[in-house]
């Protein structure tokens, strides 16, 4: 029996791999920053679980912080695969960017290093696209890929977010090839995350759809995303356990690239009674907006950007066929609308 310590299992993807794991039959520790979250988790996961599954006997939950030692050597023993998601993800840039840094990087080099104490040889680790895309493009590519690095020196990459992920990405593989070259790692780095969360404590993602289904903005400003489902995110992380050239590997999860105009234009044909907003704001008053405001300024250097994400890695290699996009914001917005969000 394979047992997996899940970190930041009461996130929205945390609470996706964890179904996903008891319904393949894996044991879960599920570490939680304070253990009244396991009865959350336990509450979203079991209106999904398989009937033949145990859950008493197969989900239990540890007390783990990001920024303190106490607690993860004895959450890790006895455990076969470490899965690592937890990592803060906030809707609007902090003002110290360490807010974000410092957990993100020490915490995934905690895990790491109490993974390594405890034995345990295999690590799936919850990385992000941002470790990705904040770059420029090289010559001869027409999408970024799993060869690529964010420069935390460009104007994408040097973002709070866009450099937390990307530092912490880059602590783990660090510290595997100098301390720990016995720990096999993969990476999933998954693009804007959509799809009907297990219940109503989600994150900044999902408040995506539900800011454009309140029509919050007069005009949608001339920006891109690749987006991909919840469900395939935690499929990947699952596939990996079980699929030996994963091993090693960074994965980009996304099923495709998608204007704000083509995500409004969605919501407008499924639900044309309410107000959504489907006009395009020209970048200049974007570009002036953002002299009055340092969240709209980081967006600057993305406008018009088009450029996706390649997941054929992730297809040939773990077996995904991605859900599809219309797919994955009609299934947003629909469980937005019945939770009365």
């Amino acid at each position: 029996m394979t047992t997996v310590l899940l970190t930041g299992a009461s996130g929205y993807i945390g609470k996706h791999i964890a179904l996903r794991l008891l319904n393949e039959g894996y044991s879960v520790r599920a570490s939680v920053r304070t253990l009244t979250k396991g009865d959350e988790v336990r509450a979203s996961v079991l209106p999904h679980l398989n009937h033949t599954i145990d859950m008493a006997s197969k989900l239990s939950f540890v007390e783990l912080d990001l920024e303190k030692d106490t607690g993860w050597e004895d959450a890790l023993k006895g455990v076969d695969v470490l899965m690592h998601t937890a990592s803060p993800f906030p809707l609007a840039s902090p003002k110290d960017e360490n807010d974000l840094i410092k957990p993100a990087v020490e915490g995934t080099l905690r895990a790491l290093k109490a993974a390594h104490a405890s034995g345990v040889k295999r690590v799936v680790l919850t990385s992000s696209i941002a470790a990705i895309y904040g770059n420029i493009l090289p010559a001869g590519k027409s999408e970024f890929d799993e060869t690529m690095w964010t420069d935390v020196t460009h104007p994408i990459g040097r973002m709070a977010y866009t450099k937390s992920k990307t530092l912490a990405e880059k602590a783990a593989w660090d510290y595997i090839k100098s301390d720990a070259p016995e720990i096999e790692l993969t990476t999933i780095n998954p693009v804007l995350v959509l799809g009907a969360p297990l219940d109503n404590n989600f994150g900044a993602s999902v408040s995506v759809i539900e800011r454009m289904l309140k029509a919050k903005d007069p005009m949608v400003p001339d920006l891109s995303f690749s987006i991909v489902d919840v469900k395939d995110v935690a499929l990947m992380h699952v596939k990996a356990l079980s699929i030996e050239s994963s091993k090693n590997e960074r994965f980009i999860a996304s099923a495709r690239t998608v204007s704000f105009i083509e995500i409004a234009k969605i919501l407008k044909s499924s639900y044309p009674k309410r107000k959504i907003v489907t006009m395009k704001a020209p970048n200049l008053v974007i570009r002036l907006l953002a002299l009055f405001d340092s969240d709209i300024k980081s967006i600057l250097p993305s406008l018009g950007d088009k450029t996706g994400a390649s997941s054929r890695k992730a297809q040939e290699k773990l077996g995904i066929n991605f859900i599809s996009v219309e797919a994955s914001i009609i299934e947003t917005a629909a469980f937005l609308i019945k939770n009365g969000r």
